[in-house]
């Protein structure tokens, strides 16, 4: 019986751990090449009981963001700086609560290894924005290890 609740509760907190914006490559994985082309995809749950309305990361530095699959019900805009690369992605559509969305892009890494940091702030139809960057332990961003 003891087994069974340290189970369950290792299980939900295990869930509770990866319930945020999280970005992997396309296959899932949390570390990718240096100066190779990447398919990566932006995974985000509605955590409240109100819906999603706005997704917006920011483009770590070095990495250059190429192109982006469409996704239905939600319209994208860009931020550009004035070398002509992506710093910024908006998109703006309606997750319901229990719901989650992916949004996939396509970039090239950084040249040099280390770790990227994915911050990426969630706007709620109430108002109230969540920023996933490492400012609160509550809110962590999505880390990649370009190796």
């Amino acid at each position: 019986m003891f087994k069974r609740v340290i189970s369950t509760l290792l299980l939900t907190l295990l869930s509770l751990a990866a319930a945020h914006a999280v970005v992997r490559t396309e296959a899932g994985l949390t570390e990718s090449t240096a100066a190779t082309s990447e398919t990566y995809r932006l995974q985000v749950p509605t955590e409240k009981n109100v819906a999603t309305t706005g997704v917006r990361p920011v483009v770590p530095a070095g990495m250059t963001v190429t192109r982006f699959q469409v996704l239905p019900g939600f319209v994208r805009s860009l931020k550009i700086n004035g070398d002509g690369l992506i710093t910024e992605v908006s998109w703006k559509g309606r997750i319901a609560p229990q719901e989650y969305a992916r949004f996939f892009f396509q970039a090239r890494n950084p040249a040099q290894p280390g770790p990227v940091s994915w911050k990426v702030d969630q706007t709620y139809a109430d108002g109230s924005v969540v920023a996933w960057g490492d400012t609160s332990p509550d809110a962590p961003a999505s880390k990649t290890a370009i190796k």
